[in-house]
């Protein structure tokens, strides 16, 4: 029996944990690098500004927490599945998506050909993207 894999999936637009830890990163990195607020301890600045870069990372790396990731928006998606590496698509770009429950093919407009192996994911998360991809 082969194990089965899930597929996390990341919908920038209804994630509001992300966008706060993004909102708080700006705020932090703003009032770290332009002191708006003088401390006696000139370190506290210097704090505040690497607690900004540290929400900035714990945003940006959150893509490699999970073995197989799709994150997507109302523009395009980014997947990454039994792979290191993400391929990154806007929605307008791809001209066809095909899926025979083991590779999912996708034709972009300038005839390039993105495919992705699902052999080991679960059906529901290959149904997932498919939906993701047809709808938008």
């Amino acid at each position: 029996m082969r194990h089965i894999k899930r597929i996390h999936f990341d919908n920038l637009n209804k994630n509001s944990f992300l966008t706060t830890i993004l909102i708080l990163s700006v705020i932090f990195l703003f009032l770290g690098i332009f002191e708006f607020i003088t401390f006696e301890n000139p370190k506290i600045n210097k704090w505040i500004t690497s607690i900004g870069f540290f929400l900035q990372a714990i945003y940006i790396s959150r893509m490699f927490w999970y073995k197989n990731y799709v994150q997507w928006n109302k523009k395009g998606v980014v997947i990454r599945v039994n792979s290191f590496i993400a391929k990154s698509l806007t929605f307008e770009q791809i001209i066809t998506a095909q899926n025979d429950g083991e590779k999912l093919v996708i034709t972009k407009s300038d005839g390039k050909i993105v495919s992705f192996d699902l052999s080991k994911i679960d059906e529901l998360d290959v149904q997932k993207l498919n939906e993701i991809i047809i709808n938008n």
